[in-house]
């Protein structure tokens, strides 16, 4: 490796830590009353109320990318039957925010639902394309599939 490519390495290195710390809130940053009362439920695993508090969020919000996908993850976990439902709202959160890589992990986990390996291989393969070194969207959903497939093969 030359000088010149062990300088590009290191900038992008340090770009991607800066691009980091700007996701992370500071101490001067608003918390959301409604992420609030979201990370709450969810910690109890308490998913009907947590899609509550979304669909709450949704009406006062409705486009906020975030309230869409954790509404379709809420509902998906409270064990809906209604995957329609599911499906609209990880679509809407990618309609408006196309890279969303939780959306795409948790549309593809929610084809694996359904049965629908191909379409979960396509979100895989976009956040593949999302993440230029391994995330944990990429991973889990990964891990997904490949226990879906190892179960396909048992039966």
């Amino acid at each position: 490796m030359n000088l010149k490519s062990a300088l590009a390495i290191i900038a992008l290195l340090v770009s991607n830590n800066a691009a980091l710390a700007a996701d992370t809130p500071s101490s001067t940053t608003r918390s959301d009353p409604m992420m609030d009362r979201y990370s709450a439920a969810s910690e109890r695993k308490d998913w009907k109320t947590a899609a509550s508090v979304m669909q709450d969020a949704l009406a006062k919000d409705p486009a906020n990318a975030d309230y869409h996908n954790l509404y379709a993850y809420s509902l998906r976990k409270s064990g809906t039957q209604d995957m329609d439902l599911v499906f609209k709202h990880y679509n809407e959160a990618l309609r408006i925010d196309p890279d969303h890589r939780g959306a795409h992990e948790y549309l593809g986990e929610a084809y694996l639902m359904v049965g629908n390996l191909a379409k979960a291989k396509e979100h895989l393969s976009v956040l593949d394309k999302l993440c230029f070194f391994p995330c944990d969207e990429y991973s889990d959903l990964k891990k997904a599939i490949a226990d879906y497939e190892r179960k396909q093969v048992s039966r």
